[in-house]
């Protein structure tokens, strides 16, 4: 198989792999494409998908984690993301159970140490919501499992990371959706997402306030210039310096609706150049080791 991006894809191309809208299935794995399938692939807002043919016929992908497990994640944050929006003040409600999918995860992740993480495998889920949430925490669980952390770490990285960006949840669309530069009030407005996330969930759930740092964190930048506290460096929790390289790398590898998705080579040199000022040097070296600049399947033009 191998990845052709959105303005490349042809009729009668055949899809090597379905595709995902929320946790339902968009299109099936080895369907044929059709002028109609591919306008429905680019109003959903896919960069790409991959296909089959003769070319790539010796090409295999693994994925990241099974489709099965990323829907079955994807249906726990919606039903929290549900539940948020008709939040009625109580405290300490019951969460869905999202314990045991982490550990499901952290389980795949870990099966082989060396993998590297195939952005263009993770782009074949549809709506950045759900998608983006799940990303982050698969990218962070591998950055964790390269800095040595332990079992349990990874779990509680893995929680905060899929709700790092619950606080967004009463956030205008207008805003989040806005295709162009955010005023300065709009702004203040979105930087307020990570406090007020970490604030519902912690009188929400009982989840520990160490695996909450990933939500409070996750904009904080390492030379202190970040938010919601202009911390710094070692003050910065190593949840929320993982969290916030995934968070900005899986961001500008996706398609938004004020800009395109950036080569997956470029999101590379970006978090590179970021490296000591927006992250930890030491995270950002660990990133370097487990990302793929050209994923395996992917065209590239020699010079």
């Amino acid at each position: 198989m191998r990845y052709v991006a959105l303005d490349s894809l042809q009729e009668g191309m055949k899809l090597a792999r379905p595709l995902y809208r929320k946790a339902e299935v968009l299109l099936a794995g080895g369907m044929v494409l059709t002028e109609r399938y591919i306008d429905a692939i680019k109003r959903c807002g896919f960069a790409g998908v991959y296909i089959e043919d003769e070319l790539s016929e010796d090409i295999e992908i693994e994925p990241l984690i099974s489709d099965e497990l990323r829907i079955e994640t994807t249906k726990r944050l919606m039903q929290i993301r549900n539940l948020a929006k008709l939040d009625d003040g109580k405290p300490y409600q019951k969460m869905p159970d999202v314990t045991h999918t982490i550990e499901d995860i952290v389980s795949e992740l870990c099966k082989n140490k060396e993998v590297m993480v195939n952005m263009m495998e993770l782009s074949s889920y549809d709506n950045y919501t759900y998608s983006h949430s799940l990303n982050v925490t698969l990218v962070s669980i591998l950055l964790g499992t390269s800095l040595l952390l332990t079992h349990d770490d990874l779990l509680g990285l893995g929680t905060g990371a899929l709700l790092h960006d619950i606080g967004k949840i009463h956030i205008s669309k207008r805003i989040l959706l806005k295709n162009g530069p955010l005023t300065d009030e709009e702004f203040e407005e979105v930087k307020k997402h990570p406090q007020d996330g970490y604030d519902y969930i912690s009188k929400r759930y009982h989840i520990p306030t160490k695996h909450l740092f990933t939500i409070l964190d996750h904009h904080e930048k390492f030379d202190g210039t970040g938010y919601p506290r202009g911390k710094a460096g070692d003050d910065i929790t190593i949840f929320g310096r993982i969290c916030a390289v995934a968070d900005v790398y899986d961001a500008l590898s996706s398609k938004r609706p004020y800009r395109e998705a950036l080569p997956v080579h470029e999101c590379v040199e970006y978090i590179m150049a970021g490296a000591h000022t927006q992250f930890d040097p030491d995270v950002v070296a660990a990133f370097v080791r487990r990302i793929a600049p050209y994923p395996l399947g992917t065209s590239v033009k020699l010079s």
